[in-house]
This record gives structure tokens, C-alpha cells and sequence, in this order.
């Protein structure tokens, strides 16, 4: 199978990068996600935080020089980095491998289910040694959002309705199960939860809606602008 035709959530293995250009962005976001996950759970002394701060602020004007592509559509168009899935694979906020605001979350689909797997840290937290109940909603959306292929058309948020169990604890591996409830015309509904070491945490019952006109791939100006 060519590099373009892989599919990132057909497998519960974490497909590669496809270039050496993303194998480098993956460890860079990595790096960060550490960096980050150290920065908010250490008190390390001041002269230390300004000396680093000096080196992130060098390496940022750095690459601020360098060419940019702004958004997905801006990298489809350029040609050379992957379809959608895989740009999405790369740089979604919550899944990206490439993204260090992500934990990331790993979804795959198999025989007919969604699953998904993530461990978020101390950057994600919420109530005490829980995660943000923000950023569970942040989970589901994005887990169900590629659960909805199951139903054979993509389409956007249109409500998640959350129902919140128990805590979801930091630092533990959390499991992510979802399944296609119906389709109705234009609309997708789909059911998940989240588990804890066989606790269930969360659960979220999700409804989308394919736009008439279908998805866009390119960003739609806000109306009246």
C-alpha cells in the first residue's frame, strides 16, 4: 500500500509517519508535550524558567522566518503531505500525532466500532488528579466525530450531550468505545464511553449533520463577513 492510500484509523497500531518531515514533527511535538507536562507539575528555580524561556524565544523567531502553511487545506494544496485523514492524523488539536496540544488520542475503527486510547498528564488537569471535564467533551467530539464514518457520511457537530459518571483520572490509560446508533437523512448519531481501568467514567451520546451543500475541504468565511 502507497503512502497515500494508508488509512490512520484502520488499525489500532499508530500508522508511521508517512515523511521525514512529520517523523521530525512528531519529536518535536513530543518534546513539547514533555516540556509541558514538566513546566506545570515542577517549581524549578526562576533563573532556570528565564534561561529556558531565552532558548524557546530564539528557537521560535527562528522558524518564524521559515515558510508557513497555514492550516490543512493550505498542506493539501501544497501536495507532498498526505490526503485529509492523514493531514488530520498529523495536526487535529486533540489526536494529532504531530500537534503537541494533543494527549494525543489514538482511534481506530474495527468490525463495525470505534475504539480509542489515550493517557493524558498533568497539562489536562481539572478537579485534583482528574482530567478537565472540558477536555473529556474535547475527547468525545473528536473520538466521535471519526466514529460517525461508521455510518457512511461525514458531517459536523451538531450536539454532544455529556453525562458525567465519576472523575476521569490523570496518568492511567483511558479506553474510548463507540458505536453507530442510526442514521436519519442528513443526520449521524453515535453513542460512546469512557472507561478507567474498567470504571466507566463518561458518556456521550453525539449527533452530526452533513451540510446540505456536503463538507467543505476549504475553510467557509463566517456569514456577513
Amino acid at each position: 500500500m502507497s503512502d497515500s492510500n494508508i488509512d490512520p484509523f484502520a488499525s489500532e497500531e499508530i500508522t508511521p509517519a508517512i515523511s521525514a518531515e512529520w517523523e521530525a514533527k512528531r519529536r518535536v511535538a513530543s518534546a513539547l508535550r514533555e516540556l509541558t507536562d514538566i513546566l506545570v507539575s515542577s517549581s524549578p528555580p526562576v533563573t532556570a524558567l528565564d534561561a529556558l524561556a531565552e532558548r524557546l524565544e530564539d528557537a521560535t523567531r527562528g522558524f518564524d522566518t521559515l515558510p508557513r502553511l497555514a492550516g490543512r487545506t493550505a498542506f493539501a494544496e501544497a501536495g507532498g503531505h498526505g490526503n485529509f485523514r492523514q493531514l488530520a492524523h498529523e495536526l487535529n488539536p486533540i489526536s494529532g500525532m504531530s500537534n503537541p496540544l494533543a494527549p494525543p488520542l489514538n482511534v481506530w475503527l474495527e468490525e463495525g466500532s470505534a475504539h480509542g486510547r489515550a493517557k493524558l498528564g498533568w497539562a489536562y488537569e481539572g478537579p485534583p488528579g482528574s482530567v478537565h471535564g472540558g477536555v473529556v467533551a474535547a475527547l468525545f467530539d473528536q473520538f466521535m466525530g471519526i466514529a460517525q464514518a461508521l455510518g457512511g457520511q461525514p458531517g459536523m457537530t451538531g450536539t454532544l450531550s455529556l453525562r458525567y459518571h465519576r472523575r476521569t483520572p490523570l496518568h492511567i490509560e483511558l479506553q474510548l468505545r463507540g458505536n453507530l446508533r442510526r442514521t436519519e437523512g442528513r443526520k449521524t448519531l453515535v453513542h460512546a464511553e469512557l472507561w478507567a481501568e474498567g470504571i466507566l467514567t463518561a458518556e456521550c451520546e453525539a449527533l452530526f449533520v452533513r451540510p446540505v451543500s456536503g463538507m467543505p475541504l476549504r475553510p467557509q468565511a463566517p456569514s456577513g463577513v
